[in-house]
């Protein structure tokens, strides 16, 4: 198969998830949220319309990470109509990264314009520390690839997008007013997207943060770059679930890492909701 009918045969499969679930929505979302590891207190503040688990939603991936649900919910949050990807699927699982960012291509072939992706990050930043909300500022792409490689769908994007403002200012300024409304602290900087799925040595960790990275995480980044592509307004959330200390490295489990996001999620649906509430959803 070469490239063009490649992407022909992705393109339909979009349409076909989209077009399986635009009747199934209870009525048009106006923001996607993409939930990542550890994140399940969400949707208990969320007034439900549907809610699907991946597997019925034709070509969806599946996730096999832990803590990653596979359920994709429509409902309101904040006064705001949202589509919640509640988990996703990961380089690391053995997942391309077209199957990557499959699902932000069908939210954008619902209409979608506005897109919030949250993670949980491991802490670069010697001031950070585990629990902490972090804005992403920008990011760094070490995962060897990119998800717009192959046959561009100029119907879709631009061939070259311009990636010096990823992350919409207006809207990481807006979540910055929020976070002191309801007296959250709320740090900034720049997210580093490896592939995994082994962590960080002290040597990489060193080179991390001597690149400018404030955080690192496997995920997120194809996400940003496929909505940026398709037009959509980004605002990125992490979680700090541990602080990587190259001179003092203590063993990280993933068992930690998910009981750390969790404790930290109050505050975060706390600035989501908040954030929701006072959003602009049409310019």
């Amino acid at each position: 198969m070469d490239l063009v009918e490649s992407m022909t045969r992705y393109r339909q499969q979009v349409d076909e998830s989209a077009a399986f679930l635009q009747p199934r929505l209870g009525g048009r979302p106006q923001v996607g949220i993409i939930l990542g590891t550890g994140y399940s207190g969400l949707a208990q503040h969320l007034n439900v319309a549907q809610s699907l688990s991946y597997a019925e939603i034709p070509h969806f991936p599946r996730p096999t990470g832990p803590s990653h649900a596979g359920s994709l919910i429509s409902g309101s949050l904040g006064g705001k109509a949202v589509l919640v990807l509640q988990g996703r699927v990961h380089a690391y699982e053995g997942y391309a990264l077209t199957q990557v960012t499959f699902p932000v291509r069908v939210m954008a072939a619902l209409g979608l314009k506005l897109i919030i992706i949250t993670n949980a990050a491991g802490g670069l930043n010697p001031l950070f520390r585990p629990g902490d909300l972090m804005l992403i500022s920008d990011h760094i792409n070490l995962l060897g690839d990119n998800p717009l490689v192959g046959y561009n769908v100029d119907d879709w994007g631009l061939r070259f997008p311009d990636c010096s403002a990823v992350y919409d200012r207006r809207l990481r300024e807006l979540a910055e007013q929020v976070a002191l409304q309801l007296g959250l602290r709320l740090r900034q900087g720049v997210y580093v997207a490896v592939k995994g799925p082994s962590l960080e040595t002290p040597a990489e960790t060193r080179f991390l943060r001597l690149i400018g990275a404030d955080a690192v995480g496997m995920s997120s980044v194809p996400e940003a770059i496929v909505a940026l592509h398709a037009g959509m307004r980004i605002l990125g959330l992490s979680v700090i679930a541990n602080v990587n200390l190259p001179d003092a490295m203590a063993a990280i489990e993933i068992s930690e890492v998910i009981r750390v996001v969790q404790q930290a999620e109050p505050p975060l649906v706390r600035l989501l909701v908040g954030l929701l509430e006072q959003i602009a959803t049409d310019y």
